[in-house]
């Protein structure tokens, strides 16, 4: 049975799309799984927005119903909002409106070539940015480096700060023992040497990935360079801040960290006299999003009234 001319050309025409969107997926693999996960985040109800904050375009996404008490949550170095994908939900489900900026130089957000990128810099856009939503008070995490700012937040304007939670969190002063130029990978190996600080027994990357995640590395580590240069004089470090915090305080840490170890989150807890300090065995650096079952219900009970 012989094909029509247009049967012909619709079969022709979809060969051509198909090998079109794996030669896509081969050159621009980042793109598609981001592409994924923002479709899965719109069918999940996850609303992507912006404003202005300090003069600094700020994209956010936001979940969780309207009417709920507010949770923030602001990511860490390199992060970005999607990497509380995981975890949001626990507080959206427990009826809460959950907020996660994306900081200047990261994610979505604009990247002024003028701004400093130092923590406490980043801290006063999340002040600006509570104050663009009209958030007199909020529970505040902060994961990494986004710890350490919301720390600094929690400090300078206690009476915004209902509670504050700290995950796999920095800002005491304590010199990395690995090689922050890791942050600013530039070839597979290094690529390799990071996820393998990231987390325990991380899957290997495929070559053509790990070629998109280089090119996209190398256009923004100058943010990462400025905010390391920044973080690593030790001059913002939070010893002396963490002992002044009177808001109850939960620590959450991966008991296999590498970037911030374990011992990190103890000494804070230790800072901190009224903090609650929870370790999840087998995490890493990454246990926000890979520890999510066990910490979703302690971080939402933590924040329930």
């Amino acid at each position: 049975m012989k094909l029509s001319r247009k049967a012909l050309w619709i079969s022709a025409l979809l060969w051509a799309a198909a090998i079109a969107a794996g030669l896509g997926f081969w050159l621009r693999p980042v793109a598609y799984f981001n592409a994924s996960q923002y479709l899965k985040e719109v069918l999940a109800g996850v609303d992507n927005r912006s404003l202005t904050v300090n003069g600094v375009r700020i994209h956010y996404e936001v979940e969780g119903p309207a009417s709920g008490p507010v949770v923030v949550l602001i990511h860490g170095l390199g992060g970005r909002a999607e990497d509380w994908s995981n975890l949001a939900p626990y507080f959206a489900r427990a009826g809460f409106r959950v907020y996660m900026p994306d900081l200047p130089g990261y994610g979505r957000s604009e990247r002024p070539a003028r701004f400093s990128y130092s923590v406490p810099d980043e801290a006063e856009v999340v002040v600006g940015f509570l104050d663009a939503m009209g958030l007199k008070q909020v529970n505040l995490g902060g994961w990494s480096m986004g710890g350490w700012v919301v720390q600094i937040v929690a400090a300078r304007h206690p009476e915004r700060v209902s509670r504050l939670m700290l995950f796999d969190s920095a800002g005491i002063y304590e010199k990395p023992a690995w090689d922050t130029n890791l942050f600013m990978s530039k070839t597979p190996a290094q690529l390799d040497q990071l996820e393998a600080l990231l987390m325990p027994d991380p899957p290997p990357i495929p070559s053509f990935v790990a070629r998109d995640i280089l090119r996209i590395t190398n256009d923004h580590s100058w943010v990462i360079e400025r905010a390391l240069d920044t973080m690593l004089t030790g001059q913002d470090a939070t010893d002396r801040l963490l002992p002044q915090l009177k808001m109850p305080v939960l620590i959450l840490w991966g008991k296999e960290d590498r970037i911030t170890p374990l011992e990190q989150g103890q000494k804070m807890h230790s800072l901190v006299p009224q903090s609650e300090l929870d370790v999840f065995n087998g995490c890493g650096h990454l246990a926000p999003q890979q520890c999510t079952g066990e910490m979703g219900p302690i971080v939402a009970a933590f924040v329930r009234p």
